[in-house]
């Protein structure tokens, strides 16, 4: 019996070894090209530079999760989706955990590939756990897929549950944009009432808000306000959003996010 420990331990030991060796080798490989590499130079201007120092990574091991991501990225960021997805499907296949939550966001935010989308978070949650991409939980997303696709009380349910899942965690900020969210739900189902006193609250949390009160004003329509009313809000309204008050979220140098208010000049 201890010859068959030792025999084990000792089997375990070479996994071990060769595990680490392994990773030291795909660190030094991504220190060369990657950090000493494409980090060198702008994506924006020097897409073929960035991106040639990366396949040359990729020549030494093409199983590094990571570089597939950087060969992808920018491709994202540039709004060429199709070119960059092929490599990002590579990542996901070398590291599902790391980067299947994030396909599924470029899906959701950039690509707009809704459906397609809400089949990855919800493979990430089955995964996963109903964790977070972005500041945001996987079904939060399905949510604003679900409103893309006009399946409104599917996205009233979540963004309901999102935002009592907040209340609850009380080491957890109000988030004005889940309010948004969750006031856009009871918008597109007429709930005038209701979404005005969530759209409040996400004023409450965030005052110079321009989509929600961009929002909030046709409600007010819908419910018979005076028009100049109406008007006079949808004025602030503008008034913020040029001083740059929108959806708050890293992402929207990149992208314009479901239903924000692009006011034309």
């Amino acid at each position: 019996m201890k010859n068959i420990i030792l025999a084990f331990s000792f089997f375990f030991s070479i996994i071990s070894f060769a595990q680490v060796s392994k990773n030291k080798a795909q660190d030094a490989i991504q220190v060369k090209y990657l950090d000493s590499c494409a980090y060198k130079y702008n994506y924006t201007f020097q897409m073929s530079e960035w991106q040639n120092c990366i396949d040359e990574g990729l020549k030494k091991d093409s199983t590094i999760a990571y570089l597939w991501q950087q060969k992808a990225m920018p491709y994202f960021k540039c709004k060429k989706y199709e070119v960059g997805m092929p490599f990002l499907d590579k990542a996901v296949r070398y590291n599902k955990q790391e980067w299947l939550p994030y396909r599924a966001f470029i899906k959701c935010i950039f690509a707009k590939t809704y459906k397609s989308a809400i089949v990855d978070f919800e493979e990430c949650i089955k995964l996963y756990g109903n964790s977070y991409v972005m500041d945001h939980t996987y079904s939060f997303y399905i949510g604003l897929c679900y409103l893309q696709l006009n399946e409104y009380d599917k996205a009233e349910k979540l963004f309901d549950d999102y935002v009592n899942d907040i209340y609850k965690n009380r080491q957890q900020l109000e988030h004005p944009t889940a309010y948004f969210y969750q006031g856009i739900a009871k918008y597109e189902l007429k709930k005038w009432d209701e979404a005005l006193v969530i759209f409040d609250k996400a004023l409450k949390v965030y005052p110079e808000f321009s989509d929600v009160k961009y929002y909030k004003a046709i409600c007010w329509l819908q419910q018979g306000k005076p028009r100049e009313e109406v008007v006079a809000l949808v004025g602030v309204a503008r008034e913020d959003a040029a001083k740059g008050f929108s959806i708050n979220e890293d992402n929207t140098i990149y992208e314009t996010y479901p239903y924000q208010k692009k006011f034309s000049k």
